[in-house]
């Protein structure tokens, strides 16, 4: 028997060389940077070039709060995201003047960035402004902050942090043997 090669049987390559979406902005984004990449001998163009690849999870949007947050004493440097800016209800102080590139900038986060003096370009615009990436802060979003992380490993084993999928957070539901030493062993 030989190894069934048409069906993937000697691909060992698993990272992705193109973008799953078939949005044709962001295949035009990938065509620029592909140019850049193979034009310029700086690591930036490669670096956004994979993160546009990227799925949906592994490019969390970032809140303005964190965003004021990374660029603070970098107010003359350009923020650039690979992914989507959000507003931030909790965040009430007044946002600094900032110079942001991102795949997306939601509506009410955009209006407090413009409203402050600031300016948000788009990545064809930063291609052109820095083609090296120079003056350029590389900004990600948190990955691990989604819910589903924190159900992962094995809950109820002793020294694990994984949260136990419950049908309700109530005194009847995963309150009793191994949760406390009163009922049989506390974990």
């Amino acid at each position: 028997m030989g190894v069934d090669l048409i069906a993937g049987g000697r691909n060992k390559k698993t990272k992705r060389v193109a973008p799953k979406s078939d949005n044709p902005y962001l295949k035009l984004l990938v065509k620029l940077y592909r140019f850049l990449d193979r034009r310029t001998e700086c690591k930036f163009n490669k670096v956004i070039l994979k993160r546009l690849f990227m799925s949906k999870i592994n490019q969390p949007p970032l809140s303005l709060s964190k965003l004021v947050q990374f660029m603070s004493a970098k107010e003359d440097k350009i923020g650039v995201l690979v992914g989507t800016v959000t507003d931030d209800v909790r965040f009430m102080d007044e946002v600094p003047k900032l110079r942001i590139c991102a795949l997306r900038v939601t509506e009410t986060a955009r209006a407090r960035i413009l409203k402050a003096g600031g300016e948000i370009i788009t990545f064809d615009q930063l291609a052109l402004i820095a083609p090296t990436g120079s003056n350029t802060v590389l900004l990600r979003g948190p990955k691990n902050s989604r819910e589903a992380v924190k159900h992962f490993g094995a809950a109820g084993v002793p020294g694990s942090k994984a949260k136990p999928y419950v049908r309700s957070k109530g005194r009847k539901f995963e309150r009793a043997r191994g949760r406390r030493s009163s009922r049989g062993y506390k974990n």
